[in-house]
């Protein structure tokens, strides 16, 4: 038989349980909420919005989307479902970009986008900086960089 301390102990404890339950405890609460987090977009700065436009709709072949702030000033792109990307004409920093901070994209086959930058006068790269090389990874993906207008890094890759 429980005495009167026993009894009290074992009434807060469910009652703690029962609170938890409830309520949530913050270590679920955090999981739930790291479970729910997702990618949104990513934001880049341009000098030159039109420019930039160019570049990324010829170059990257990345599809304009509905500018929900119905401005001048940025423009909004498809980059996978549910995913966009945007620019925004502003003071950009002129800082110079390196290459480890870059976004990649992929294209079915490198060769012909390769084509695509020599047509209209892009230069690329390897991960080193070394001119007009193509990348072949240990895990059998080909990458070059290329800069936008801006001159952020992009990675382009043959990852299926």
């Amino acid at each position: 038989m429980l005495n009167r301390i026993q009894f009290k102990s074992l009434k807060n404890g469910a009652f703690a349980v029962a609170a938890l339950l409830l309520l949530g405890s913050p270590l679920l609460s955090n999981a739930q909420t790291a479970a729910k987090t997702g990618f949104n977009h990513v934001a880049l700065c341009s000098k030159d919005l039109k420019k930039s436009n160019e570049f990324y709709t010829s170059v990257l072949n990345l599809k304009i989307i509905p500018n929900p702030f119905k401005d001048t000033v940025h423009t909004w792109y498809s980059i996978a479902p549910n995913i966009a990307m945007h620019v925004i004409q502003a003071g950009c920093s002129t800082a110079p970009k390196l290459i480890a901070d870059h976004i990649c994209f992929s294209v079915p086959a490198i060769s012909p986008f390769i084509a695509l930058l020599k047509q209209k006068n892009i230069p690329y790269s390897n991960w080193k900086g070394v001119p007009n090389q193509v990348e072949h990874r240990v895990d059998g993906v080909s990458q070059v960089y290329i800069q936008d207008p801006d001159g952020y890094w992009i990675e382009i890759n043959d990852a299926k």
